[in-house]
């Protein structure tokens, strides 16, 4: 069969779907990777993958969605696949409508909210009616997280008979494993994986960082992930750079080896506001970290209160210093029995192959069913 993946970025195609394009490839199944072009495309082709760009403009454009609706048409028509993958945002809602004009079975997978039901406003308003539209469509949904599956079902969004949840994208367990900290003489690590938004809590972080550091000058924080000024919820980089400068947060930028990075952390924190299930908490589980996060869907599918890390208020960033302090003197075997739980939630919940086996179920469900 012929398999579509279609995704807001190449990068994460690349970083995020990897596992399953190879697991569907193995099958001797031809996988054609559908998104804007960046440099993870060539990557993508080099891994087995057809590559077809697309344009994708982010923001709420009513016209330039509409395009995009037909530019993904045009590209299902002329790619004819077999069935075709949706993950973010606007491959879900347009790409959808594009997969039914077509005529071909769509596979959907809602992997966070993002901030529709963040922040209640006319563009969120807008958001419910096009899912509402759209998942008229898709022959199955899935979701990251049994909270986000009730509220699509609480909001009449889909029907209940086609909805199903994943455990995330799933965690690949040999490529994030164990390792021991490079320097055992380095001070306390804490370290957050995000893209630089507001909703992620980086807010919150950065202040409960000034505030700990206050206290114990000697540790470490570190803030990796991509600015994104072009994000409705993007915080600008002189934002950043004032934060920066009050010398709480070290800025480590972007990285293609999170696994490094990680290996020299003592814990990984993310005080996010909502998610689907949080890839670099899943990354951090697999490496044995303890992990702190803000008790939201999403992040409490990975933390599990005093098992493996703490939880703490969302918005909140003196409930996160508070947090973050007690993770700070925790004796070293309590911090390492955490650390052997993450370890163990990972095995045993949030295996990649999990991921892949229920995709090559509904793939060959839903191709059957279209061809009847």
């Amino acid at each position: 069969m012929r398999i579509a993946i279609v995704v807001n970025t190449s990068w994460n195609i690349y970083n995020f779907r990897l596992s399953l394009i190879k697991a569907l490839l193995a099958e001797g199944h031809e996988v054609v990777a559908i998104a804007p072009h960046d440099k993870y495309a060539k990557r993508l082709v080099e891994a087995g993958c057809r590559f077809v760009p697309v344009t994708m403009e982010k923001g709420t454009n009513p016209f330039k969605d509409l395009w995009l609706t037909w530019r993904l048409y045009r590209a299902y028509s002329r790619v004819k696949p077999d069935a075709v993958l949706h993950y973010t945002i606007k491959p879900n809602i347009y790409g959808a409508i594009a997969a039914h004009w077509a005529g071909i079975p769509a596979i959907n997978n809602v992997s966070g909210l993002g901030t529709v039901f963040i922040k209640k406003d006319y563009i969120s308003n807008i958001a419910l009616k096009l899912y509402k539209q759209a998942f008229k469509y898709p022959k199955k949904v899935f979701f990251q997280n049994n909270d986000d599956r009730k509220l699509f079902l609480k909001h009449k969004l889909v029907r209940a008979g086609i909805t199903e949840v994943l455990p995330g994208s799933g965690i690949d367990l040999e490529a994030f494993k164990p390792q021991p900290k490079p320097d055992t003489s380095a001070p306390f690590t804490f370290l957050m994986i995000a893209r630089v938004l507001y909703e992620k809590g980086i807010a919150e972080y950065m202040e409960a960082c000034r505030l700990l550091k206050e206290k114990y000058p000697t540790i470490k924080c570190q803030l990796l992930g991509q600015v994104d000024e072009r994000s409705r919820f993007g915080i600008k980089q002189t934002v950043l750079d004032a934060w920066l400068s009050e010398g709480a947060v070290d800025y480590l930028g972007t990285t293609d080896n999170v696994a490094t990075i990680i290996a020299q952390a003592d814990c990984v924190v993310l005080p996010s506001y909502r998610e689907g299930t949080p890839r670099t908490l899943l990354e951090a589980a697999a490496m044995a970290k303890p992990l702190i996060a803000t008790n939201v869907p999403g992040c409490r599918e990975v933390v599990q209160q005093s098992i493996n890390g703490l939880l703490c208020r969302v918005r909140n960033a003196p409930d996160l210093a508070d947090k973050m302090e007690q993770m700070l003197q925790m004796p070293q075997e309590q911090l390492k029995r955490m650390g052997e739980a993450s370890r163990h939630i990972a095995e045993t919940k949030f295996d990649v192959n999990f991921v892949i086996q229920r995709y090559q179920r509904a793939i060959n469900e839903v191709a059957n069913l279209s061809k009847v």
